[in-house]
């Protein structure tokens, strides 16, 4: 099994794509007028429009909800990256590294789901980047 995608529910889905290829660099793919991919290396962000979620069960995603979960983009230089975006997100911490050995740093996206960008920085957290 493999993930091959991780979607959000947008309610200004134009608004939301804007902002991940701002923070990827990467430009969507819009495959309908209520539908976005983000395609990366390691997975795709898919991105849907709310009026999508009729397509699987009324009121089985909601906009604007995340709490729970934190999307994470693998990067060459996080020190870069967070000196490029820090005065265009919304900061939820500045740059530190995790006990586990990642240096990150979070933001939330429009609609509040957090964001992390983060590079192995110690010799533990890079050989097991390595090794996968």
């Amino acid at each position: 099994m493999k993930l091959a995608s991780v979607r959000l529910i947008a309610a200004d889905i134009r608004a939301l794509v804007s902002f991940y290829e701002m923070v990827t660099g990467v430009s969507a793919s819009w495959l309908a007028p209520v539908f976005a991919e983000i395609v990366t290396p390691g997975a795709t962000l898919a991105i849907g429009a709310q009026e999508t979620v009729a397509l699987w069960s009324e009121g089985s995603a909601e906009p604007c909800a995340n709490r729970t979960a934190c999307l994470e983009f693998q990067v060459e230089d996080v020190d870069a990256d967070y000196a490029r975006l820090k005065d265009r997100v919304s900061l939820v911490h500045e740059l530190k590294t995790m006990p586990w050995g990642n240096r990150t740093f979070q933001f939330r996206d429009p609609e509040g789901t957090a964001v992390s960008l983060y590079m192995p920085a110690t010799e533990a957290a890079k050989a097991r980047f390595a090794a996968r």
